[in-house]
């Protein structure tokens, strides 16, 4: 591996001991829109006082107990990524991209630099968008594109996967089912070029992006379905994630216990 960041990440945040940074940029829909895939799990495992009747829609909520539980969970999951990405050593600020103004306010409390959404066309517009801004705000780190639900992340993990990302031009980690794609990396002065969406792993690598090896389950550890919450859980939910889920759903982690 590259340089000396310590993999557990305690480094003091802002500074790296490789002498490479980066920017990471992280993606939130609006949220009552958002982890549609475990509405149906969440509304048969969440009281009834719990849970907001009103289909998801782009309509923004005023706060958080007006958001259906899907909404919730998106919410807490992305909490949960920004704060272990803020926690290494090699990152040198967080950008997130989103419309949803409840997410905006919640995440730039954390110290995000929080944008708006403005091409307005879908995932990769929004992550070329965001890491344009990312470059100009930091024009000496590189540029990271990570997913907002890896409600599981541990910072080491991130940390040695930006360790190997810094030897190459762009670089990406496939999720847990090696189809998908959790991160994706630029060094400064490459197009991060991102090409999320169907078989993005393969779409990614056939684009000259590498693909960087190591275990990093919570890495690859995205969460869609009832079964990625069970797997997560056993590695270690997050505080915020793992809060809501106790008050909405805790049948769906009840056998990771």
């Amino acid at each position: 591996m590259l340089g000396g960041v310590m993999s557990s990440g305690r480094a003091k945040p802002g500074t790296a001991l490789a002498g490479v940074m980066w920017s990471i940029v992280i993606p939130v829909k609006r949220l009552s829109l958002a982890k549609t895939r475990l509405c149906a799990a969440l509304a048969a495992s969440t009281r009834d006082d719990l849970l907001t009747h009103s289909p998801p829609s782009a309509v923004q909520p005023a706060a958080e107990d007006q958001l259906p539980a899907n909404g919730r969970i998106a919410l807490a999951m992305a909490i949960d990524t920004v704060c272990a990405a803020q926690a290494c050593a090699s990152v040198a600020c967080v950008v997130v991209v989103t419309d949803d103004r409840l997410a905006a306010d919640t995440l730039s409390t954390l110290g995000a630099r929080v944008v708006p959404d403005a091409p307005d066309d879908g995932l990769n517009a929004a992550l070329r968008y965001g890491a344009g801004l990312a470059a100009a705000h930091r024009p000496d780190a590189g540029v990271v594109a990570l997913s907002a639900d890896l409600a599981a992340l541990r910072p080491g993990e991130l940390t040695d996967a930006l360790e190997q990302a810094a030897g190459h031009a762009r670089a990406f980690v496939s999720d847990a089912q090696g189809t998908g794609t959790t991160l994706l990396s630029a060094l400064t002065g490459t197009d991060l070029d991102p090409r999320f969406g169907a078989e993005s792993a393969r779409v990614h690598r056939r684009s000259g992006a590498h693909p960087l090896e190591g275990g990093w389950p919570s890495l690859r550890r995205d969460l869609d379905t009832p079964a990625d919450l069970t797997v997560a859980a056993r590695l270690g939910l997050g505080r915020a994630t793992a809060g809501q889920l106790a008050l909405l759903a805790p049948d769906l982690v009840s056998c990771a216990c």
